[in-house]
């Protein structure tokens, strides 16, 4: 099995790291890519889904990102210990009717020693926002080191 480092347990300073792969790769908007980081037998819960395994993610991620246009993600340690990661994130999309939104939520992740994840819990709530009320403005893609994280927009 290959190791996808940080790996468990975590400190603040490896907390922090993985949590910012997962936002790099989430902002790509590549399912192919994402899923390389949860394990073969992943379980997640989305909302109102519970999926097993990569291609299942695969799909819902697929079907995320075909619906939620111009997706762009900032995520944030909440709490850490062991090989397990709360995290909070919003992220700013609209739909194919210009519809712009900002999606609020929590995830509860736990790794396995190589470092994937095998479990994804995620709660999720949509708020209708203006385009001019837009926070995240960075060209589509991975998060640029100076745009200020969710604590610092104050979401």
């Amino acid at each position: 099995m290959e190791n996808r480092p940080p790996l468990p347990p975590f400190t603040l300073e490896t907390a922090i790291a993985k949590v910012r792969l997962a936002e790099d790769g989430w902002n790509s908007r590549d399912p192919q890519r994402v899923v390389l980081a949860y394990s073969e037998d992943t379980r997640w819960r989305n909302r109102n889904e519970f999926l097993v395994g990569r291609a299942a993610a695969q799909a819902l991620l697929e079907r995320k990102w075909a619906r939620e246009l111009d997706y762009r993600l900032i995520k944030e340690v909440w709490a850490f210990g062991g090989p397990r990661i709360a995290v909070r994130f919003a992220y700013e999309w609209h739909d194919d009717s210009g519809q712009w939104f900002r999606s609020y939520g929590n995830e509860n992740w736990e790794f396995n020693a190589a470092g994937l994840m095998t479990h994804r819990h995620a709660s999720i709530n949509d708020a209708a926002i203006e385009e001019s009320e837009r926070q995240f403005h960075w060209p589509l893609g991975r998060r640029p080191d100076d745009h200020p994280g969710l604590s610092d927009l104050g979401c």
